[in-house]
């Protein structure tokens, strides 16, 4: 009987209880979502943008210079092997080994242009020897000749004067004819000492050729000219450098040790928020491997020329953003967020952008006290709007339209002037933006990530 009476007080205390509980938490909760407060305070404005980390300095790995000479012929060579990026090396270590086939095949070519020329040369040297000994031939007939003339002159001097003169004249032919004879010799040695010079200076430039790309075949294992962390080398399309890629001789390089110990975040942020932003600004970083590390960063440098995204028609803006930390889990080519604070506002009032609502040329809010409350706003991002007028802190709102929104009374209407000026200067500053934007601007490659630019707020 006590049993049942307990219970019988119990339960009805119980359901009491928890009807109690259940409209109060209940209300709370529904008055939480519907309605807000104008606060005051430090209102803070970003943009958000993403990056790419990299190193402010870098050490490259490269195939060999000797690659450059043009006694080579070498245009490009492919990379065989390479090392895994991100391997850690000692100084000294292998890396990458290039293809030799395009290196053999120009030795092949040096090789037989190398043997072309010594059997030039020989044929040069050959034919030098011969026509050198007929010419001193020559020369010895001749002088045989003239000493016979002479001899005949000195016997005709008891002969008639005709026979004598002809004599002589014998003579100075042989004469002339030995003199002719010397000089041409004399050139002809000059000729074939020129000709086998040049044959000389041709094979010894295959022989160069030959000697340097066999030096240069030994050099196709490549290792680490320091110690570090491998990274990939970057094309200008943005491609990296692995097994198969092709390397030009003007770009000798086939990997990088980055400099870890200064990091960077390379972004491009698009022509509208380019504006916003400005060297020196605080930035807040994200590490999209390591969303619970937190970095902060200062943007060193902002471009003034814009570029052109490969096959699209976007235009953005180079925008390098340093670390200000420096941690052993960064490594280069990891995606970044950086939140630009562009600007602080000190002690201003701000509200949800769900409580702000249009009508026509009226910006309003719903006010707990029945009004409709015109307001004229300035600075906003994706979660709040600054308010200039209209409101006073504390001030109760609406953050969706209340029960028979028709009831509310319209108040504020005098700042409608206010709010038509401030219209009439954005537009007339959209206009010289737009102007701006269609001015031609010459586009170049360039490698990184899509460009960000998406509003935030934090409140402190």
């Amino acid at each position: 009987m006590k049993r049942k009476t307990i219970l019988a007080i119990v339960i009805p205390v119980t359901l009491i209880v928890t009807l109690v509980l259940y409209s109060m938490f209940s209300g709370k909760e529904k008055e939480v979502v519907i309605e807000t407060e104008v606060e005051q305070g430090v209102f803070e404005i970003a943009v958000m943008v993403t990056g790419e980390l990299q190193a402010i300095r870098e050490t490259e790995i490269k195939a060999p210079s000797q690659l450059r000479s043009r006694n080579l012929r070498i245009r490009s060579v492919k990379i065989q092997d390479l090392i895994p990026e991100g391997t850690v090396v000692d100084s000294g270590q292998w890396v990458a080994t290039l293809d030799r086939s395009e290196a053999d095949n120009s030795l092949k070519d040096i090789m037989d242009n190398l043997e072309q020329k010594q059997s030039e040369y020989m044929r040069v040297k050959l034919d030098t020897t011969m026509q050198l000994r007929e010419l001193r031939d020559e020369l010895f007939n001749l002088k045989f000749a003239m000493e016979e003339a002479e001899i005949t002159v000195e016997q005709s001097k008891f002969e008639p004067p005709a026979t004598i003169r002809q004599a002589q004249i014998e003579l100075e032919k042989a004469k002339r004819a030995y003199s002719q004879a010397e000089k041409n010799y004399d050139l002809k040695v000059r000729q074939s000492a020129a000709n086998m010079r040049e044959a000389e200076i041709n094979m010894a430039r295959d022989q160069r050729s030959k000697d340097e790309m066999e030096a240069v075949l030994q050099m196709f294992d490549i290792y680490a000219p320091g110690s570090g962390m491998v990274i990939y080398k970057k094309d200008w399309n943005g491609q990296k450098r692995t097994a198969g890629s092709e390397i030009n001789t003007w770009d000798l390089a086939v990997a990088t040790l980055p400099d870890l110990s200064t990091m960077i975040s390379m972004t491009y942020v698009n022509e509208i928020d380019i504006s916003k932003l400005k060297k020196g600004q605080k930035v807040d970083i994200g590490v999209d491997a390591f969303p619970e590390k937190k970095f902060s960063g200062e943007v060193v440098e902002v471009a003034n020329i814009g570029q052109q995204l490969p096959n699209t028609d976007a235009k953005v803006f180079e925008v390098r953003i340093e670390l200000n930390e420096r941690d052993t889990i960064l490594r280069p080519s990891m995606t970044t967020s950086n939140m630009v604070i562009t600007k602080v506002l000190d002690s201003v009032l701000f509200i949800p952008l769900e409580a702000v609502h249009a009508n026509d040329s009226l910006t309003f809010v719903y006010t707990r006290d029945g009004r409709k409350q015109v307001v004229v706003l300035s600075e906003s991002n994706e979660n709040h709007i600054v308010v200039d007028m209209g409101l006073k802190k504390g001030e109760k709102l609406y953050l969706s339209n209340p029960d028979n929104p028709e009831n509310f009374e319209y108040a504020g209407l005098e700042l409608m002037k206010e709010i038509e000026r401030r219209k009439a200067e954005e537009e007339q500053k959209r206009k010289e933006m737009m102007e701006q934007m269609n001015q031609p601007k010459q586009p170049r490659n360039f490698q990184g990530p899509s460009p960000g630019g998406q509003a935030r707020t934090k409140r402190k």
